[in-house]
């Protein structure tokens, strides 16, 4: 028997009562060396709980490779930690988690292919999965709540009901953790809509519901489905993501309690999400796709009971008081602020210019027509494409397809304008100075969509490019991989301004290691490393303007900062302050 089983109304664990007090907190979103202090404060919020996320993309990057298992992907050390803190542990392993995540956790060597149908009974999709399953179970089975462990459920797929209605594939994903050695609650979550939770869910495995606020009505949709079993908010929605060129989202504290304390009222148990945002460290951000691409910022803070760096936010306190009057908190002091680095200037006295350093970085592709970056093998980050104009004048360059997801086109080394997947630019009017100028089109992957049809959409120039008509051949496209920006060839900065594309390097002394978040006034868009640790992307059209930087990243003594500013700048400095900005606020 597993160790939680489902009454006609609630939980057992052991055979005991049991009612799940769940927080939201991905350890692929916060540094391992932060794991602990996390989930020490989500036992003193009062949660019994805490549940995450898989993402597949990252654990298996490689379709033959070995699963990765350590770094922020230690999933093993992260449940050990839990299970020491006293927690149990929710695991959402897919393969789908959308999570405003990369791809929505699908590994982009499964999505780059068109003939592959997405999250359904294609034996190529699940034949996929299982072997990933075959990997990763075996790692997890000592975890397990049958063998001791925290996990007490295991997740299958995620708002399945919002996507597709091919039940025999959900029915596969059951049996696939069953076959495999899964002996914990299996359940299954989707949004509190009738038709979702018509498609999303399984006889014999627990159905649970998503929702933020209506709390009444949503479980009452949800008993309507079921008639009976647990009333189970897998995602009670506290906060929300944002998008780059839009507002930061939060939700008023006593607004999020008030309907905390109904659904507690209601006799439900909880996931809150997020109890702990976190951060979108690096080329790890997802994007939406409706009307219009939408990039998610790097920041994950999603307005959380935890803030980003970790310290107890409104809703941590508010939370706590309502848990306190139906389950009981542990009788400790609240945790206090982490200390911050003192507010510190950085600057930046190296200087590498990026598309003269680009041959050195990957060799090439040649072909008649541009390739995607997905067969060019660079699945996140930036490509270069070059050729030559053959004539001179004004003309138009006509880009087939768009790109995606934004790119910078020089001529002769010169900026000459963007075009964006965003706004669906497709041509771009220039003046070329003479025949043979050199084109290069700087391509950057702004984050894969992470929700509804458009996962897997390519990425990099997505069709053959033309001027005034004539079709350009002959391309060299180059994959930029920035995995290391220690070894680049910096000089001396002159002073002069800097138009096109550079690396940026300089350092600054820090007497004891501290959170700190870094701002950029003067400078536009591209990305940032300290120590080697990619930060993630910033750019000034908002929300935010600071840049989370860990503790853990940094060392006593001489710390390097190293930027890839993508436009021009005319400043040399950087700021590392003691205060995060998000940008304007929109409540909700």
């Amino acid at each position: 028997m597993p160790a939680l089983t489902t009454t006609s109304d609630g939980f057992l664990l052991h055979g005991e009562p049991f009612r799940i007090l769940s927080g939201a907190l991905h350890y692929f979103r916060v540094h391992p060396d932060l794991w602990a202090d996390r989930l020490r404060k989500a036992r003193l919020m009062g949660l019994n709980t805490v549940e995450t996320y898989l993402p597949w993309n990252h654990h298996q990057p490689d379709p033959d490779g070995p699963l990765v298992l350590d770094g922020f992907l230690d999933l093993p050390r992260f449940l050990r930690l839990a299970r020491d803190e006293g927690l149990r542990v929710l695991l959402r392993p897919g393969p789908f988690i959308c999570a405003e995540w990369d791809g929505g956790g699908l590994p982009d060597w499964l999505t780059s292919d068109p003939d592959i149908r997405l999250r359904t009974s294609d034996p190529r999709f699940t034949g996929a999965v299982d072997r990933y399953l075959d990997l990763l179970l075996p790692a997890l089975r000592p975890y397990m709540a049958a063998a001791g462990g925290p996990v007490i459920a295991v997740q299958v797929e995620n708002e399945y009901g919002a996507y597709g209605d091919d039940s025999a594939y959900l029915k596969h994903l059951a049996d696939a953790f069953r076959s495999r050695g899964v002996e914990e609650l299996l359940f299954t979550c989707d949004q509190a809509d009738p038709e979702h939770l018509a498609t999303g869910t399984l006889p014999g495995v627990l159905a649970a519901s998503t929702f933020g606020s209506r709390v009444e009505q949503s479980l009452g949709r949800l008993r309507e489905h079921r008639s009976e079993g647990p009333l189970f908010c897998a995602e009670f929605w506290i906060g929300w993501f944002d998008h780059w060129g839009g507002p930061h989202h939060v939700r008023d504290a006593a607004d999020a309690a008030a309907d905390l304390d109904r659904l507690l009222s209601a006799g439900a148990s909880v996931n809150i999400y997020m109890f702990h945002g976190g951060t979108n460290f690096g080329f790890a951000n997802g994007a939406n796709h409706k009307h219009a691409y939408t990039p998610t910022i790097t920041s994950y803070d999603y307005d959380a009971a935890l803030t980003e760096c970790g310290d107890p936010g409104p809703k941590y306190h508010a939370f706590r008081e309502v848990i306190a009057r139906h389950a009981g908190v542990p009788d400790e002091p609240f945790p206090d602020p982490g200390p911050k680095l003192p507010p510190t200037d950085v600057k930046l006295a190296g200087r590498a210019p990026l598309l003269p350093l680009a041959d050195t970085l990957a060799p090439p592709v040649h072909a008649d027509d541009p390739v995607t970056m997905d067969e060019l093998g660079q699945r996140t980050g930036y490509a270069l494409y070059r050729t030559t104009l053959p004539t001179a004048g004004d003309g138009l360059l006509h880009f087939s397809g768009g790109v995606g997801d934004r790119a910078q086109v020089f001529v002769d080394g010169a900026p000459v304008g963007v075009l964006e997947r965003e706004r669906h630019d497709e041509t771009l009017p220039v003046r070329v100075p003479r025949s043979g100028a050199t084109l290069e089109v700087l391509v950057e992957n702004l984050g894969g969509v992470n929700y509804g049809p458009r996962i897997g959409a390519p990425k990099g120039l997505l069709g053959p490019v033309s001027f005034s008509g004539a079709a350009l051949r002959g391309w060299d496209c180059r994959p930029l991989p920035l995995d290391d920006v220690e070894g680049l060839p910096f000089v001396p900065a002159d002073g002069s301004t800097v138009t096109v594309p550079a690396f940026h390097r300089g350092t600054f002394a820090v007497d004891t290691p501290a959170d700190a978040f870094l701002a950029l006034p003067g400078w536009t868009k591209g990305q940032a490393w300290v120590n080697g640790f990619h930060l993630g992307r910033y750019w000034n059209r908002g929300p935010q303007h600071t840049l989370y930087l860990p503790a853990p990243v940094l060392r006593p003594g001489a710390n390097e900062l190293v930027l890839l500013e993508l436009h021009g700048t005319t400043v040399t400095r950087a700021q590392l302050t003691d205060t995060p900005d998000l940008g304007p606020e929109n409540t909700w």
